[in-house]
């Protein structure tokens, strides 16, 4: 019996992206991977544009390809954290669907896996996105390893594949803001880190902004350190053991040059503004910490369902239902809008560019 190998793309506003990188996949398992099932498992985060009608276009040609589209957007870390949890397969793979987790990895994940690991990552040397941002995150990690009492993993995006024991422990932690990154790294298993170059996207523009990546990293932060804590502590401790230095030095030298030494108003101005910033700043900090407390008291899901699609059954494939023609992975929008019902009783789907041959007399989906 063949092994499955569950690949698992999140989705926002990927009009563009979905289509081809389903070609690619199903491809990839045709010509590397023939002895290997499929399970494609897209989550969309309520896209705005086309995304769920491309992908309900790829539910219907191919069982082995299946959706759950979020009944509103629930971040970037829930969303694919909850569609690893419904993966059936022996091994999950979770990829962004931007091409910019490049598939020609996925065979040596594999291979690597087959050797014994079972959690196998894909860790960037370079990328070909902008410069500025690849110093700002490489300026993070080093600074998140050293905070954290974790060894966090550096240029690690979540891009890699999973086996299946890994995704049991995943499923027992119960955690409604699950940092898969941090959860890799303190969690997981003996594993291989293969390094790659980053490309840039295939089509479309990114969804992070300011706003995202602030919270990614202070997730991270205050899900893995204790030093913003302590520094307040010390901080606090230091500033204060200064302040009254200072201030019986000021004392002392008013007892002596009492004419000479005006008191003066603006070293007491300075002072308590200075220690009105960093209280403030620590407040903050601190206020931090007591939302990541929030959110996991609170045991909110991680996603609410609005429907999902090809998981009434599991998809019986054969190696010559994985292959994927010229033609389609060519011609992909082609690929969903052709009218399958149009074709003659024994012609072959792959000539006509499809997906996949359709199944008759069968829904494409099921709502749950």
């Amino acid at each position: 019996m063949k092994k499955t190998i569950s690949i698992v793309v999140p989705c926002y506003n990927e009009e563009e992206n979905v289509v081809p990188l389903a070609n690619a996949l199903r491809l990839c398992f045709k010509e590397q991977l023939p002895e290997y099932q499929y399970e494609i498992l897209f989550i969309d985060n309520d896209s705005s544009d086309k995304t769920r009608e491309k992908i309900r276009g790829l539910c219907k040609l191919d069982k082995g390809i299946k959706a759950i589209f979020n009944a509103k957007n629930f971040g970037q870390f829930n969303s694919p954290y909850y569609a690893m949890l419904q993966t059936t397969g022996d091994a999950t793979i979770l990829m962004a669907a931007d091409f910019q987790d490049p598939v020609e990895m996925i065979p040596k994940f594999v291979h690597a896996w087959e050797e014994g690991y079972r959690i196998v990552i894909g860790v960037k040397t370079e990328s070909n996105e902008s410069k500025i941002m690849y110093a700002l995150r490489s300026l993070y990690y080093k600074l998140i390893r050293k905070m954290s009492s974790v060894d966090q993993i550096s240029q690690f995006t979540g891009f890699g594949l999973y086996d299946q024991g890994f995704i049991s422990v995943m499923k027992s932690l119960d955690d409604p803001t699950p940092f898969l990154r941090g959860i890799v790294a303190e969690l997981g298993y003996r594993r291989k880190d293969i390094p790659y170059t980053q490309p840039k996207r295939r089509a479309g523009v990114t969804h992070n902004n300011f706003y995202t990546l602030y919270d990614a990293a202070m997730l991270s932060f205050t899900s893995y350190t204790k030093v913003g804590l302590r520094i307040a502590v010390f901080f606090g401790g230091i500033c204060a053991g200064l302040s009254m230095l200072f201030g019986l030095l000021y004392l002392i030298m008013k007892l002596i040059w009492w004419d000479r030494f005006p008191a003066g108003m603006a070293p007491m101005l300075i002072g308590m503004l200075f220690l009105g910033s960093v209280q403030i700043f620590f407040i903050g900090l601190l206020g931090e910490y007591i939302l990541s407390i929030n959110q996991r008291v609170m045991k909110r899901p991680l996603v609410v369902e609005e429907e999902r699609l090809n998981f009434s059954e599991q998809p019986e494939q054969t190696t010559g239902d994985s292959s994927i023609s010229e033609q389609a992975s060519g011609a992909p929008e082609q690929a969903i809008s052709e009218d399958s019902s149009s074709k003659q009783p024994g012609q072959d789907a792959c000539e006509s560019g499809s997906l996949a041959q359709p199944v008759q007399n069968e829904s494409s989906s099921e709502e749950v």
